[in-house]
């Protein structure tokens, strides 16, 4: 499993700095995240249940 198809929670510790999408397939929400930090809730309108990498920071992660 690479880290594009890896889905992490709200609350959990971002493992790679970069762009998160929600995994609801829809393509609305997107969040900047940075490594050590918390990965922030989602939004109430959205079905999905957690965030994915769409485009690491650095080449590589």
């Amino acid at each position: 499993m690479t880290d594009e198809d890896q889905v992490h929670r709200p609350g959990e510790t971002v493992p790679v700095s970069g762009i998160y999408e929600c995994d609801c397939g829809q393509g609305h929400e997107y969040s900047t995240d940075v490594k050590g930090h918390r990965f922030p809730p989602l939004h109430e309108a959205c079905s999905g249940s957690g965030w994915k990498l769409k485009a690491p920071a650095h080449p590589g992660g």
